[in-house]
């Protein structure tokens, strides 16, 4: 029986090393996995649609979906590649004055972009728990290590919102070792604090306990990246959601299991085994759920978020986010 050709563009993740490898194969799949960065594989899908299916930033899909429905591109299937709390991604220049997240108010953050889905957590925690309402800071936009990131999609934000992009030869990292802005919601670390520059620390001074505090609080563990098959591949073959969402469940569960290993170290740490129980114990046996129902909570937050920080007209109902196949199975 032939296969149908697909393009997968995804990260180097644990959890899809089987589909890469092609341990795992998606059935009636040829499956290619091109190992790309996410940055790089969010704009070539978003601009170009180079790929069948890829990762994408769950921010960038639900805003385009919001905006508009009919001719949005991509549908998605319930599998997160990567999921992460930000706590530990909010950074600020070290002579702001600012010690606590409530000193965040008034003042100018860099953001790489306005959508991207980490600053939409960040902001969203800021403004539920920590009294930072999104209008009440000014926001900055621009590359983070190199001039020139813009946008990657056209935004329709509510006046109160004060943003706009640096200068074209300025990065965020610069900008915030000279105070010129007062901090930094980001994904990556900024190279300054990496390089133990005194001028930039973060504002949480022990963002795992934060960030577990957050988790055992609300039973979230925020979700920032979704994965998207072009909606002209799906519509040809309906039934390659249902295959590359068994193929990304039987991926992550091989990994799973090796996470527990102690006979010998498949990982370079140490304490991995303490590290996989605490988790567990923390957010449960299966801490990284796919699947529309294990999300429904989690996404309900996502969205609102969205809609409060002008991304979306509407509050989405999470369950339009994913194409029918996926959510739901058969029962023998």
């Amino acid at each position: 029986m032939s296969r149908i050709p697909v393009t997968l563009a995804c990260w180097d993740y644990d959890r899809t090393q089987a589909l890469a490898d092609g341990s795992v194969r998606p059935e009636g799949v040829d499956l290619t996995y091109l190992c790309l960065p996410v940055e790089e594989t969010f704009f070539r899908m978003l601009r170009h649609r180079e790929f069948e299916a890829a990762e994408m930033s769950l921010s960038s899909y639900v805003t385009g979906l919001a905006a508009d429905p009919a001719r949005w591109p991509f549908v998605a299937i319930p599998v997160f590649p990567s999921r992460a709390f930000r706590h530990n991604g909010i950074y600020i220049h070290s002579g702001s004055g600012i010690e606590k997240p409530s000193d965040l108010a008034g003042r100018t953050v860099g953001v790489p972009e306005y959508q991207v889905t980490a600053a939409v957590w960040i902001r969203g925690i800021l403004a539920d728990y920590h009294q930072v309402p999104v209008s009440s800071v000014r926001y900055r936009t621009g590359g983070m290590h190199q001039p020139g990131r813009v946008e990657k999609q056209a935004l329709n934000l509510p006046p109160e919102i004060d943003i706009e992009p640096i200068g074209a030869d300025r990065t965020l990292a610069d900008m915030l070792v000279t105070g010129e802005i007062d901090a930094l919601y980001a994904p990556r670390t900024p190279r300054p604090l990496l390089d133990g520059r005194p001028e930039v620390r973060r504002l949480f001074a022990d963002p795992r306990a934060a960030e577990e505090q957050y988790a055992a609080e609300t039973g979230i563990f925020p979700i920032m990246h979704v994965v998207v098959i072009r909606r002209d591949v799906y519509e040809k073959w309906p039934w390659l959601a249902r295959s590359l969402y068994t193929a990304f469940e039987q991926a992550k569960a091989a990994t799973a299991g090796r996470m527990g290993e102690t006979a010998a170290s498949r990982y370079m740490l140490p304490w991995l085994y303490d590290e996989v129980e605490r988790t567990r114990r923390l957010l449960g046996p299966d801490f990284w759920p796919y699947g529309f129902e294990h999300n429904r909570s989690t996404l309900e937050v996502f969205l609102r978020y969205a809609h409060e920080q002008g991304l979306t007209p509407d509050r989405l109902d999470p369950a339009r986010l994913f194409v029918p196949e996926t959510q739901d199975t058969y029962v023998i």
